[in-house]
């Protein structure tokens, strides 16, 4: 049985820690709950609930781990729960899994598939705050001017109601439309991002399609690319200073030697996707993706 957490922290004190995965905490749950199409990601076709066969059957761990992208598995490098498994296994079923006889494997994957946009909320909202409680709000936005302090709390209030719906019994997180509560959170999102980026050029990119664009270079200080299809461009050198990228796929983006330090909202599985190397500067809590520094 995965080993077990620490009692978890009141309501609205988790922090980016709680937000990120841990597979020694977990039971595979990503690589039995989600269907795969064979694809450049992925090399065979795996139906939902199905463990996918490289999964151990000892200890939930991945039997070819070391040599996943060689395989043909570069999906499953990039791919992040932003630690709806382990909070699935450890919280939701007090440490049983979905092999435990007693436990309803179909249950548990539908909870999964709650837990998981819930959590990457939870680290967009916490993303947000961070902006929000920061010196300063953008170029000329003081926290103290007009409403910024009532956006906080309106956060803060995100946040809670968030982690509430992610306590929630398996009973209850069954069916549970998250669509529903994202509509009341996006808006926040947006008003942050627009503060944080008041003052620059704010070129509205949003769901552009940039596939394989030649942007090396180009000036999006400040643009919103949010939902933007960017696989495949060319982003050598382009200005991407409080440029927001929530959601925008990023998937084999040239990012080589472009500071990423000040970009808005990029997750994890966003810059493990792209192509970069050693010269790719990232923000405050991003990993360096191992694979860049082996080929970049």
């Amino acid at each position: 049985m995965p080993e077990s957490l620490p009692e978890p922290r009141p309501r609205g004190e988790r922090g980016r820690e709680d937000l990120r995965a841990d597979c020694s905490r977990c039971a595979g749950l990503c690589c039995v709950a989600p269907a795969f199409a064979r694809s450049a990601d992925f090399a065979l076709d795996k139906p939902a609930g199905t463990p996918c066969p490289h999964l151990s059957g000892i200890d939930f761990g991945c039997t070819v781990h070391d040599e996943l992208r060689p395989r043909g598995f570069a999906g499953c490098t990039t791919y992040d729960c932003f630690g709806a498994g382990q909070h699935v296994v450890q919280r939701t079923y007090g440490g049983a899994t979905w092999r435990d006889d007693d436990v309803d494997a179909t249950e548990v994957f539908a909870v999964f598939a709650v837990v998981r946009p819930l959590h990457e909320l939870l680290w967009l909202l916490h993303q947000a705050l961070g902006l929000a409680l920061g010196p300063t709000l953008g170029p000329a936005t003081s926290l103290t001017d007009g409403d910024a302090p009532a956006l906080v709390a309106a956060l803060r209030s995100a946040v809670a109601s968030t982690e509430e719906l992610v306590d929630l019994p398996p009973e209850r997180l069954v069916g549970l439309d998250v669509d529903a509560h994202r509509a009341g959170v996006v808006p926040l999102l947006r008003e942050v991002s627009a503060l944080a980026r008041a003052g620059t050029p704010a070129r509205d990119l949003a769901g552009a399609d940039l596939v394989a664009a030649r942007l090396g270079g180009a000036g999006l200080h400040g643009a919103s690319l949010r939902g933007a299809l960017l696989l495949g461009a060319d982003l050598r050198g382009a200005d991407l200073r409080l440029a927001d990228v929530t959601g925008a796929d990023l998937r084999a983006a040239d990012v080589r030697g472009t500071d990423l330090s000040e970009v808005l909202f990029l997750g994890q599985q966003q810059a493990d996707s792209a192509r970069g190397d050693a010269a790719t500067a990232l923000p405050s809590g991003i990993d360096r993706p191992r694979h860049w520094g082996a080929r970049a």
